[in-house]
């Protein structure tokens, strides 16, 4: 068993209108004029891979997009085609999900779905990763998921309607030797979806948590070592995006990609002894 990865937000002072604040890079706007009746849709990570993937899915059925990643040419070939709204913006900088958020919101008055796709992963001994790349995969992988989270959610509750969709992973379900925190952060994530969707209960706004498998994207060249196990497959990030359309369409919970990963998650609470030996032989 080979397992591992991949309303207004605030409240404005009284008196005078503030003045619109500035997105974290100018917005470019691409295709027809936007029609504010449309559903929106913010995507993290939409630059490349399975954010890039979703984005054309959601605009296959006329969704407004708002992309957001740190390329601003690869958002533009995401974008190009589509009316889709450009926003670049770092995420694991300090403000940046906060910047987002209001950019997002101050362009088409509302986010009715959030897909939280960003992330980044590393490969190898805990022992030996360094102290700056602990903080830099939770930073993004976990921490700046949850402040955007945390900045666009208060909109959707007030809207009485909306979705937050996190791409998790198989690692953060069963743990993956030599992904120890790219495998803590997928986890968290799993956690904090539960939880979050308890809270949410009657609101009208629901959390979804795709649990994917290895992805055939750039994940794996960047994170420093290719993806070298012969099980599972690599699926492509189109199943993984069809995967993330489905379950906004039909308000699903909890959606793995593919399918059968769910043995491994339910065999691990039902049976763990036999879990951890069939883990050690092959994970």
């Amino acid at each position: 068993m080979t397992l591992t990865g991949s309303g207004s937000a605030y409240d404005p002072p009284a008196g005078p209108a503030p003045r619109r604040p500035a997105a974290p890079y100018p917005a470019r706007e691409h295709g027809p004029p936007r029609r504010l009746d449309r559903r929106v849709a913010l995507v993290t990570g939409a630059s490349s891979g399975i954010g890039a993937a979703t984005a054309r899915r959601f605009a296959m059925d006329g969704w407004q997009l708002l992309l957001t990643g740190r390329d601003r040419n690869r958002l533009e070939q995401t974008a190009s085609g589509t009316s889709a709204v450009v926003l670049p913006a770092d995420l694991a900088a300090p403000d940046g999900p906060r910047l987002l958020a209001r950019s997002a919101l101050h362009t088409t008055g509302r986010v009715d779905v959030l897909v939280a796709g960003a992330g980044i992963g590393w490969a190898g001994p805990f022992a030996t990763m360094p102290h700056t790349d602990i903080d830099r995969v939770l930073a993004l992988d976990l921490n700046a998921t949850l402040h955007l989270v945390r900045e666009v959610l208060p909109s959707m509750i007030a809207a009485g309607r909306g979705r937050v969709v996190l791409l998790g992973s198989i690692a953060g379900c069963v743990g993956v030797r030599e992904e120890a925190v790219y495998s803590a952060a997928k986890a968290a994530l799993a956690a904090f979806s539960e939880a979050l969707r308890q809270e949410l209960r009657g609101t009208g706004v629901g959390v979804t948590l795709v649990v994917a498998g290895p992805v055939d994207t750039a994940f794996f060249a960047r994170r420093g070592r290719p993806y070298d196990r012969s099980h599972p497959r690599k699926i492509s990030p189109g199943s993984v995006a069809g995967a993330v359309w489905e379950a906004v369409r039909e308000e699903r919970d909890l959606v793995y990609v593919p399918a059968w990963l769910a043995l491994p998650d339910r065999l691990r609470g039902l049976a763990p002894r036999v879990f951890r030996r069939l883990l050690n032989r092959f994970g």
